[in-house]
């Protein structure tokens, strides 16, 4: 049985989502999951002025937080993050910048990753967001495993062969239907560490 770390960042709900449906197909698919949010870094007095944000954070209070144990532990990865500014959040980067130490030591070497990501727009960063969270991945020696157009459903979702992602109205509702999507991409990621982790 492949090990599979679900990480995601979430401020206000949608890659909690994204990795609750991950986590499903992922357990379906065979593997032992663990899903694990990425450390708020944002102050109490900030996450307090915007009603979603800290509706979702007392929520989610109870979900582990990830560690270096977890990028050890597992075969695989699926991160699911939101885009800043065509790039993913401060919180993930500071999780990739402590994994440090097991990068020096060849730990992350192989791992199998795949990425999604959510914005409010199509064009609002999505597909850079994804592709630069993978360049952190080269840099370990991790695989890659993108979707590609290797099911109908990616074309359903918005046709991002890079990592599932989806458009978030002012409203905080999903706009393209992804559930599918996002099962399909964590269950071709755990097919692949499989072959990898043999």
């Amino acid at each position: 049985m492949v090990k599979m770390a679900i990480f995601y960042y979430s401020s206000t709900g949608t890659n909690y989502q994204l990795a609750q449906w991950a986590e499903s197909a992922a357990k379906d698919a065979g593997a032992e999951v663990r899903v694990r949010k990425i450390k708020e870094l944002a102050p109490e007095e900030a996450i307090a002025q915007n009603p979603a944000w800290k509706e979702h954070y007392e929520a989610t209070k109870d979900v582990p937080e990830a560690t270096n144990d977890d990028l050890d532990w597992a075969d695989g990865f699926i991160f699911s993050v939101p885009t800043r500014f065509g790039n993913v959040p401060s919180q993930a980067k500071q999780f990739f910048d402590q994994a440090g130490g097991l990068w020096a030591e060849g730990k992350l070497v192989n791992k199998v990753v795949s990425a999604m990501t959510s914005a409010q727009n199509p064009h609002g960063g999505q597909e850079a967001t994804t592709l630069n969270l993978y360049t952190t991945m080269f840099h370990w020696g991790a695989i890659i495993v993108g979707p590609g157009y290797t099911d109908p459903v990616t074309f359903a979702a918005g046709g991002n062969p890079y990592g599932i992602s989806v458009s978030v109205d002012q409203d905080g509702n999903m706009i393209e239907d992804v559930e599918a999507a996002v099962k399909h991409q964590a269950k071709r990621t755990v097919e692949v560490t499989k072959k990898i982790a043999e």
